[in-house]
């Protein structure tokens, strides 16, 4: 066994140290719209032109650009002008606004919602419960109606959602031939990007997105067009309304939200409504079973910790509250992406 001396602990904590400045470097240019101004552009920019376009100092954007160019989210061409910056393809793909596979609503949920309540994480710890009271002076019993606290939050909240599935989403859909379920709820569908993706990948199914009476308004407003025949809307709450029979169910980052007590009590609704040879699709992302990782996952469950009541689980805990509600013939599929997927048949 090699000594103390062998593990470069310097360099790891400066690394996990500098997570939160890496982050808030690529939050604020995308919030500033420099990748944005770069793609209209069609041609690498100085960092003087580049502050003139955002009406930003000099000094800060140049300074902003270099952070950029270090984390490989621009790159600099120096010339005899001098330095010119253009985006990255990760940075045309993922940062700005206009491409479709854009996670800026994502970034920016991260950046004014979920920092602010991270900053109270010792005290999500000694306490077990989320943060919303300290970070936003809400009520934290209420997690959804925290989270929905004001029109322009939930809308943030609910694009942010909608550009996780638009790099996601087909994954998990595509982790099981579903192409026999052709009478789909998506419980907690929010804007309707997974429905979107659902009904584009089985072309014969159709999907009631069941949500808030205030949520199913932004997204008939904003994000699903009346033209998407395939998809309807259901306003309700699931855990206190009644649920409508279906062939399948897709429960997608709604069990994490909550304790194994509320998962139980949706699922047995879900159960008694699903038909017979139906079954419900749970899209969460999975811990290993000894709990050792992704860390991503783990990271997430410690955001359950400081956001809701809910927590990430392993493909066995999930499984044993579908058993629990009386599904059976389960199936685990792993993605190799964020998130994973599981299906129960009744």
């Amino acid at each position: 066994m090699g000594s103390t001396e062998d593990l470069d602990y310097p360099q790891i904590i400066v690394q996990y140290s500098n997570g939160f400045l890496i982050s808030k470097v690529m939050f604020t240019a995308c919030e500033l719209g420099v990748f944005d101004l770069l793609l209209e552009s069609g041609k690498p920019l100085s960092s003087d032109a580049i502050a003139a376009g955002l009406g930003a100092s000099t000094m800060g954007v140049k300074r902003l650009l270099d952070a950029c160019v270090g984390l490989k989210l621009l790159a600099v061409e120096m010339t005899h002008e001098g330095a010119l910056y253009r985006n990255t393809e990760i940075s045309n793909i993922y940062l700005t606004k206009s491409s479709p596979k854009s996670q800026y609503h994502i970034m920016m949920y991260y950046s004014n919602t979920v920092y602010l309540c991270w900053q109270y994480l010792a005290d999500a710890v000694r306490e077990g419960r989320n943060q919303y009271e300290r970070a936003f002076g809400v009520s934290s019993k209420d997690p959804f109606g925290a989270m929905y606290r004001s029109d322009e939050e939930m809308l943030i909240f609910m694009a942010g959602q909608n550009s996780v599935w638009s790099i996601c989403g087909r994954d998990v859909l595509a982790a099981f031939d579903l192409s026999p379920f052709t009478q789909i709820y998506d419980l907690g569908g929010g804007g309707g990007a997974l429905a979107q993706e659902c009904v584009s990948l089985y072309p014969n199914s159709t999907v009631t997105i069941y949500d808030l009476p205030k949520v199913v308004q932004v997204a008939k407003e904003q994000f699903v067009s009346p033209e998407e025949h395939q998809i309807t809307f259901h306003e309700g709450d699931f855990f206190n309304d009644s649920i409508p029979e279906a062939e399948l169910y897709i429960l997608s980052k709604i069990l994490h939200d909550w304790d194994d007590d509320k998962c139980k009590q949706l699922l047995a609704k879900v159960y008694k409504a699903c038909k017979p040879g139906g079954g419900v699709l749970l899209v969460e992302s999975l811990l290993n079973e000894d709990k050792s990782g992704p860390l991503e996952t783990q990271l997430y469950s410690m955001n359950m910790l400081v956001q809701t009541e809910g927590k990430e689980r392993t493909a066995a805990e999930y499984s044993k509250l579908l058993e629990a509600a009386g599904f059976g013939m389960i199936q685990v599929k792993r993605t190799g992406k964020l998130y994973d997927a599981v299906l129960g048949r009744k």
